[in-house]
């Protein structure tokens, strides 16, 4: 796969850019465009140089989801290639940075971070880490997809999976109709992708991530294409990791209330992950708060008060997050 790194000093790891060229049809696609800072766009044009393009050659962007390091570059691209940027309908609002999705998702992030308990000094912290970032980009006109869409960009067919969890319109893209696809921060090689933190509007994060997971091992790929770093060439057995990885979490978050008693998803994450700065600050308790809300979802937990005690009775947890045992050997599920 033709892949453009592209640097990221504020997330972990670097991005990726996949370039689908047919020089035959004089058609150029991007799947995902990295952060909007200079060093990014020196890496992406760069790149495109390299193989003897342009920005203003490209004629379409596919966007895995709306954060800013995999969307940041896109509007800017669009306005110098009129590019058509594909992305799924859940994410539109926010890459189009229409003011009301903008202002919800604000809001409910800081009505989320005093919910989840976080102390006053470390969400002024967060919020000035990101005003400090300006890494959003410009503006996207985008083009809305929805689950089973197939689009033909760059001379390739991608057929649209939606995946949420790690973000509400986070969505993977088989090559082809074949063994491989692009996940953005679906499953990732070296690191889980934050679930809860990342993105706020999603209800039951875990669940729905657990789902995506699953989904993915289904379809058993040879080979995935992540938004960051290296290619995975084991993607079913790294889901079934990923999936194993939660139901461990989960056990740990059960283990620290059955020890300490109620508490609230600041002080789970202080136990999960110890001191937090930058993004953590939303991503360690947003993780913390996946957990606990599945396990209140699930009638294991009481909520009261913003915090999260444990109920009478015994909790079988193969019940409330299945081994990985009961997802091995699945039906394909293109």
């Amino acid at each position: 796969m033709d892949r453009i790194s592209l640097g990221n000093e504020e997330f972990e790891g670097r991005n990726n850019a996949y370039v689908l060229a047919d020089d035959d049809a004089d058609a150029l696609a991007l799947v995902d465009t990295g952060l909007a800072t200079d060093p990014v766009r020196r890496d992406l044009r760069d790149g495109l140089a390299e193989r003897g393009y342009d920005i203003a050659d490209v004629d379409d962007i596919v966007l895995t989801h709306f954060h800013a390091d995999h969307a940041g570059l896109a509007g800017e691209i669009q306005a110098e290639s009129d590019a058509t940027v594909y992305v799924h309908e859940a994410d539109a609002p926010l890459v189009a940075q229409q003011s009301a999705a903008v202002a919800a998702v604000e809001d409910r992030r800081r009505d989320r971070l005093e919910e989840w308990g976080v102390p006053e000094d470390a969400r002024a912290e967060f919020l000035a880490f990101l005003e400090a970032a300006e890494i959003e980009g410009q503006p996207v006109d985008p083009t809305p997809i929805a689950d089973g869409d197939v689009l033909t960009v760059g001379g390739r067919t991608l057929e649209t999976i939606h995946t949420p969890g790690h973000a509400a319109g986070l969505c993977c893209f088989e090559l082809d109709g074949g063994d491989e696809a692009f996940v953005g921060d679906a499953v990732l090689p070296v690191y889980t992708p934050n679930v809860g933190g990342a993105d706020v509007r999603v209800d039951h994060p875990l669940e729905k991530y657990r789902a995506a997971l699953t989904r993915l091992a289904d379809r058993d790929y040879e080979r995935v294409w992540p938004g960051h770093r290296d290619s995975i060439s084991e993607p079913t057995d790294r889901a079934l990791t990923i999936l194993e990885h939660h139901r461990e979490r989960t056990e740990t978050v059960l283990e620290f209330l059955s020890a300490n008693g109620p508490a609230d998803a600041w002080t789970v994450s202080t136990h999960l992950f110890g001191d937090l700065e930058g993004i953590h600050i939303v991503h360690g308790p947003g993780e913390a708060f996946a957990h606990l809300d599945h396990l209140r979802h699930e009638g294991c937990l009481a909520y009261e008060d913003g915090e999260y005690r444990l109920r009478d009775g015994a909790i079988d947890l193969e019940d409330v997050v299945p081994s990985v045992r009961t997802h091995r050997g699945g039906s394909d599920g293109r």
